[in-house]
C-alpha cells in the first residue's frame, strides 16, 4: 500500500519548518552559522550583492550540478527555498537573540542536532530535497557514505567561504562536523517508502 500524499506533504512542511527554526537558533545563538551561509556571505563580501542574493545564485549553480547526478527537483525542491527562509524570518522577528555562554552553546547544539532531523525529515518525504541537500543525495546515490559525502560537502564550502571572507566560529565548525552524522542515521529512520505508482505521479 502507497503511503498517502497527504502524510508525505506534512511530513515535508514539518521538516521544513524545523530546518527554518534549527537555523534561527543557529543565528540567535550567535557563535557561527552554517557552512553555506559562510560561503554566501564570503561571496557578498567579496563581490558584492547582499547575502540573500548569492543564496539564490548559489542555489540556481547547485542545481545545474544535478544534471550529471540525474537528479530531478520536485514539489519539494521549490518548497525548500519558499519555506525555510521564511520560518527564519519569522522566528527572527519575533524571539530575542540568546544571552548568556551556557545557553548559547546549548541552542547552537540543539540547532546542529534539529536540523540533521529535519533535513531527514524532509527528504525522507520522498517530494524532492532542496538544492544542496539534492547534491548530497546524488552523490551518495554513486555508492559513498550520505556521512562521507554530506561532511565533504560542508568543510568544501566552509573553506571556500572562509578564503573569500566569511566569518567561521564555533557554531560553523561544530555545524560541519555533526550535520554528517546525524544526517546518515535520520535520512534512512524517516524515509517512507514510496510505491512504483507513487513515484510515477508527477510531483
Amino acid at each position: 500500500m502507497r503511503p498517502p500524499r497527504l502524510r508525505r506533504i506534512a511530513q515535508l512542511y514539518a521538516g521544513l519548518v524545523l530546518y527554518g527554526v534549527s537555523g534561527s537558533m543557529l543565528l540567535l545563538a550567535g557563535l557561527g552559522v552554517d557552512p553555506w551561509d559562510v560561503l554566501h556571505q564570503g561571496l557578498s563580501r567579496r563581490l558584492g550583492l547582499g547575502v540573500g542574493t548569492w543564496v539564490v545564485i548559489v542555489g540556481l549553480l547547485v542545481l545545474l550540478l544535478w544534471i550529471p547526478l540525474r537528479q530531478r527537483p520536485g514539489f519539494g525542491t521549490v518548497s525548500n527555498v519558499i519555506v525555510v527562509g521564511l520560518v527564519i524570518d519569522a522566528v527572527l522577528a519575533t524571539v530575542h537573540p540568546v544571552h548568556g555562554l551556557a545557553l548559547r552553546l546549548i541552542t547552537m547544539c540543539a540547532g546542529v542536532v534539529l536540523n540533521g532531523i529535519a533535513t531527514g525529515a524532509y527528504i525522507g518525504a520522498g517530494l524532492g530535497p532542496g538544492p544542496r541537500d539534492g547534491l548530497m543525495t546524488g552523490l551518495a546515490a554513486r555508492g559513498h557514505s550520505i556521512r562521507l559525502v554530506r561532511t565533504g560537502i560542508e568543510i568544501t564550502v566552509l573553506l571556500a567561504g572562509w578564503l573569500l571572507g566569511g566569518t567561521v566560529g564555533l557554531g560553523t565548525v561544530v555545524y560541519a562536523l555533526g550535520i554528517g552524522p546525524i544526517a546518515h542515521v535520520s535520512i534512512p529512520l524517516l524515509a517512507i517508502r514510496v510505491s512504483a505508482v507513487e513515484l510515477s505521479t508527477p510531483t
